[in-house]
């Protein structure tokens, strides 16, 4: 999403870095293309001004333009500034003295809420916690079985009492999860096309009735601006205590994320990174300003390795490194690991400097090519995975026609395998290594 945004930053960046030192002049430059390029991003004209204001106000208010490395001094306090823009810390989400946790969910039909709902659901599953989703929108179609269905893939208890009034239904799935000793409920309401009274009186009722612990807000970050509007307007009306950003993964300019703090004053809790249910991420404000710099967020990439790899699975790949016993098979299961941790393009992004190297002309990403090598492995016999040095020439030759190939490909895949075998033994003794095709995917 911030791809363009990020290069254009890059760009404005790597002019101060050429300078030894900086002119008020040249901070005034920068700071009127670091505007042009917010713009251009779709953020709120106001939230650009003042931001622009303060960074160049620092800028020359402190010894930055005397001190050494003025350019990289810059890319620091803006990168400050954008935390804080952003939010500075992470939002969490509340939990009720006395259980349960009533979170309700609200939003415009299309912003992804029914699959928002799931997807928290799983997260909060996962913290070891009760949810019992409820169907309260009664008004889409298919939205409940929708929910059911999502449910049922989740293992969660979706409670449904059909096209029964949803302020009802809400109030008896309060007193069913008390009885039952669920901790959390998560009621998926009605959303319409656009913010109508006849939508925010129901709300309204809903939590007048149940009293929630937070109401999230689920807005579509490819509606730019107007999800910046919609967030302000629901808030007013009903007041909302964090939002869910969804569609984080399409080629919209980025400028709600930017905007929607500033504007609203109410936090980004989670971002929705992909239509799977695995794909949502707490927002931590300062990775995300790392990433629209193109810093990178190898934090994030850790904490998605450490959720693709168990425990047993990553002491077993330190064992074969340690025994300099890594072997094809051993790679390609690298390979599902990465492919576990989400759209491989989201992860590229996460790599510091990797935006750099997307810029460049002839830089091309092709997904495709895990798929290839998967089929490449998948034409040896078990004993060519396990003992790679086998692999000659007739061998290869079988290996291409079997996996739709060329002998090329099969020498590129070998090759590349060399070198990460190479890159295991120099990692020997560290901890805490990430899956081995990362390195296939770094060429």
């Amino acid at each position: 999403m911030f791809e363009s945004l990020t290069l254009k930053l890059q760009s404005v960046f790597q002019k101060l870095r050429g300078r030894g030192t900086l002119s008020k002049k040249d901070v005034s430059l920068a700071m009127r293309e670091i505007r042009r390029a917010l713009l251009q991003a779709d953020v709120n004209f106001k939230v650009v001004k003042d931001f622009v204001a303060e960074v160049e106000q620092d800028a020359i208010g402190s010894d930055i333009l005397s001190g050494l490395n003025p350019g990289q001094q810059v890319v620091k306090l803006v990168h400050q500034h954008l935390i804080g823009l952003l939010g500075e810390k992470v939002a969490k989400l509340k939990v009720a003295s006395k259980p349960p946790t009533i979170i309700m969910l609200v939003g415009l039909q299309g912003s992804g809420k029914t699959t928002a709902c799931a997807k928290l659901a799983r997260l909060i599953k996962q913290a070891h916690r009760f949810p019992l989703l409820v169907a309260a929108d009664i008004y889409r179609p298919a939205a409940i079985d929708q929910l059911e269905k999502l449910g049922r893939q989740l293992e969660i208890e979706v409670f449904s009492r059909g096209k029964q009034d949803p302020v009802k239904t809400a109030q008896e799935a309060v007193h069913y999860a008390r009885q039952k000793g669920w901790d959390t409920i998560i009621i998926d309401t009605a959303g319409r096309l656009h913010i109508d009274e006849a939508l925010m009186r129901e709300l309204k009722q809903m939590k007048k009735k149940v009293q929630p612990t937070e109401i999230l807000l689920i807005a579509d970050a490819m509606t730019g601006q107007d999800a910046v509007n919609i967030a302000s307007s629901f808030d007013e009306q009903i007041g909302i205590d964090g939002v869910i950003l969804t569609k984080m993964d399409g080629d919209a300019r980025g400028g709600a994320a930017i905007s929607i703090r500033a504007v609203t004053g109410k936090p980004i809790k989670f971002i929705g990174t992909g239509e799977k249910l695995e794909m949502i991420e707490q927002f931590h404000p300062d990775r995300m300003a790392s990433r629209i710099l193109g810093m990178g967020d190898v934090l994030t990439f850790i904490e998605k390795a450490e959720q693709a790899m168990s425990r047993k699975e990553a002491e077993e790949l330190e064992r074969k490194i340690r025994r300099d016993d890594f072997t094809l098979e051993d790679f390609m299961g690298s390979l599902k690991q990465l492919k576990r941790m989400g759209p491989l393009e989201q992860l590229l992004d996460m790599i510091p400097g990797m935006g750099k190297l997307k810029a460049l002309k002839n830089f091309e990403f092709d997904e495709n090519e895990i798929k290839r090598v998967e089929a490449i492995i998948g034409s040896m016999t078990k004993e060519e995975r396990v003992n790679s040095s086998i692999l000659n020439g007739s061998r290869r030759r079988r290996i291409a026609l079997g996996s739709g190939t060329r002998i090329q490909d099969v020498n590129a895949l070998l090759k590349q395998f060399g070198q990460v075998r190479k890159m295991m033994k120099q990692m020997k003794g560290r901890k805490g290594s990430l899956p081995a095709g990362f390195k296939f995917l770094g060429g």
